[in-house]
C-alpha cells in the first residue's frame, strides 16, 4: 500500500487519510474507524447527507481487514475559508450547525468542526470530510465546540464588528483565531448580550483560567443533548442574523463606471464571440467584480470562477449567484498582489492559490479592468503581470485602458510629483512585454472608450 501518498492537508486524523492516484483523490479509512464508519453507511446517515448535498459524496472502492478505500465525487477548485465572502462564510458555519443537529438527532456527533471542512461546489457550501462524525455520548459536551468557536462564530462576529478583512486572519491562524484574541478585539458592550458572553467572553475567562492547567485537572461538566441542541439553535439563530456593515467604492463599479451603453455592448460582444470560438469548459474571471460580464457571456461554460480583491462585490456576486439558483459560478476572494500563499505544516497543508489553479488549468482567462490596477496602483511592471497570466493561462482575454482612460487619470494623478516614474505605461510597452510570453491574435478597440481588448495566446 505504500504505493499510496499521503496528502499534504491529510495527516491530522487518525481514522483515515486521503491520497491522491494519478491526480484522483482518494480516502483510506484505517481500523479504528470500521465501526464508525459502517453504522454511518449501514442507518443510511451518509446516504441521507449526499441526497440533500450537504456532505460530498463517495463511492466504495475496496474493503479489506486492514483498510477502505473510497473515492469522493471530485471537486474542480477548493476554496478556503480566508477566501469566502462573508455571506459564503456565513453558509459555511450555518451548515456545519445544520450537520451537527441533523447528527445528534441520529445518534451521531461532528467531532471536529474545522472551517477547512468545507468548500464550495455547484453553487453551495459542502462537506468533505467524511470521517468527522463519531458516535454521540449521552451527556457529553460537544468535543468540537471550541473549534467551532474559534474557526466559525468568532470570525464572523469580527466581521460584523470591524469588517470583513478579519476573516483573512483566518490564514494566520490555520487553527483557528484564538478565542481570547477575539474577546479582546470585540465591543466592550458585547458582554451584555448572552451569545457572545457565553460563547466568546466567557469561554475566553475560562481558558485564561485553565491554561496553565498541565496536570488535565479541569472538569469537563456534563451536558444533556437538549442542552447541546439549544446551544447549536442559539449559535444558528445568531450567525443568521449576522450582517456585514459598510460598502467600498468598487461594490457599485459598474452602476459608475466610465463605460457607455455602447462601449459595454461592444466589450460584451467582443467577449462573446472570442469565447464562442475557443469554446472553453473552465474559465476565471481574473479581478471579474459582481460576475457582470460572465453572465454576459452566451456560450455555456461549465465552470466559471470569479475572483476579485473586494469582499463586498465577492458577496454581490456570491447573493446573486444564490438567487439565481446558478451551479456555474465559483466566486471567491483573491488579491492578484498578494494571492492566497502556501500555508500549514512545511507550507504544504494548504496549498496556494497558483497552484490550485495550475492544477485546475483553466481554458480561458480574463483579466478585465485590471491591468492598470496591478500597474498604477500596484507598481507592477507589465513584464511581471504578464509572467503571472503566463502561470496558469492557456489563452487570455485582457483589457488594456489608455492613459486617456478617465480611471488611468484618476490613479495617475494619485501618484503626484512621481508620476513620471509611470511613462512606461503605454500599450507599446504593453504589448512588448506580453509578448514575451503570449502571442497576440487579436487587438479590437472598445467603442466609445479609451480601452483595448487582447486575445492572446501563450506561446508554446
Amino acid at each position: 500500500m505504500d504505493s499510496k501518498e499521503l496528502h499534504s492537508s491529510s495527516f491530522r486524523d487518525p481514522s483515515g487519510y486521503i491520497f491522491l492516484d494519478n491526480g484522483v483523490i482518494k480516502r483510506v479509512i484505517n481500523p479504528i474507524y470500521f465501526n464508525q464508519y459502517k453504522e454511518l453507511k449501514n442507518s443510511g446517515f451518509y446516504k441521507s447527507l449526499f441526497e440533500n448535498s450537504l456532505l460530498i459524496s463517495h463511492k466504495e472502492l475496496s474493503i479489506s481487514e486492514n483498510e477502505i478505500i473510497i473515492q469522493p465525487e471530485h471537486i474542480p477548485f477548493i476554496t478556503y475559508p480566508y477566501e469566502w465572502s462573508f455571506n459564503m462564510y456565513k453558509e459555511a458555519a450555518l451548515l456545519t450547525l445544520k450537520i451537527q443537529k441533523y447528527a445528534l438527532e441520529r445518534g451521531f456527533a461532528l467531532k471536529d468542526a474545522s472551517a477547512f471542512n468545507i468548500t464550495f461546489h455547484k453553487g453551495n457550501a459542502i462537506f468533505i470530510d467524511t470521517l468527522s462524525f463519531d458516535f454521540y455520548k449521552e451527556n457529553q459536551p460537544w468535543r468540537a465546540y471550541k473549534q467551532f468557536i474559534t474557526h466559525f462564530f468568532g470570525p464572523l462576529v469580527l466581521a460584523h464588528y470591524h469588517g470583513a478583512d478579519q476573516l483573512k486572519l483566518m490564514s494566520n491562524f490555520i487553527d483557528g483565531i484564538p478565542v481570547t484574541l477575539i474577546s479582546s478585539m470585540l465591543p466592550k458592550r458585547t458582554k451584555l448580550n448572552p451569545t457572545l458572553f457565553s460563547n466568546i467572553h466567557l469561554l475566553a475567562k475560562l481558558e485564561s483560567k485553565h491554561n496553565t492547567d498541565y496536570e488535565g485537572e479541569t472538569k469537563v461538566k456534563e451536558l444533556s443533548k437538549k442542552g447541546l441542541l439549544n446551544i447549536i439553535e442559539s449559535l444558528y439563530s445568531h450567525i443568521k442574523n449576522l450582517k456585514l456593515k459598510g460598502q467600498t467604492e468598487w461594490s457599485d463599479y459598474y452602476d459608475k463606471t466610465n463605460y457607455s451603453d455602447e462601449a459595454f455592448k461592444h466589450k460584451s460582444a467582443i467577449i462573446n464571440s472570442w469565447i464562442n470560438n475557443l469554446n472553453p469548459t473552465k474559465l476565471i474571471d481574473v479581478g471579474g467584480n459582481d460576475g457582470t460580464f460572465v453572465r454576459f457571456i452566451d456560450y455555456k461554460i461549465e465552470e466559471n470562477l470569479v475572483c476579485d480583491i473586494d469582499n463586498n462585490v465577492v458577496d454581490i456576486n456570491y447573493l446573486t449567484m444564490k438567487k439565481n439558483k446558478e451551479k456555474d459560478i465559483l466566486p471567491f476572494v483573491l488579491n492578484v498582489l498578494n494571492p492566497s500563499p502556501a500555508i500549514g505544516l512545511n507550507n504544504k497543508e494548504r496549498s496556494s492559490f497558483l497552484e490550485r489553479i495550475k492544477q485546475y488549468s483553466p481554458d480561458v482567462t480574463m483579466a478585465l479592468a485590471v491591468i492598470h490596477h496591478m500597474s498604477l496602483s500596484g507598481n507592477v511592471p507589465f513584464i511581471e503581470s504578464a509572467k503571472f497570466f503566463s502561470i496558469f493561462s492557456k489563452d487570455l482575454i485582457i483589457e488594456f485602458p489608455n492613459r486617456n482612460d478617465s480611471w488611468v487619470k484618476r490613479l495617475l494623478r494619485a501618484k503626484g510629483e512621481f508620476e513620471s516614474y509611470f511613462d512606461f505605461y503605454n500599450i507599446v510597452n504593453f504589448e512588448k512585454s506580453y509578448s514575451a510570453y503570449f502571442d497576440i491574435i487579436e487587438k479590437l478597440e472598445v467603442k466609445s472608450s479609451e480601452r483595448v481588448m487582447y486575445l492572446m495566446k501563450i506561446k508554446a
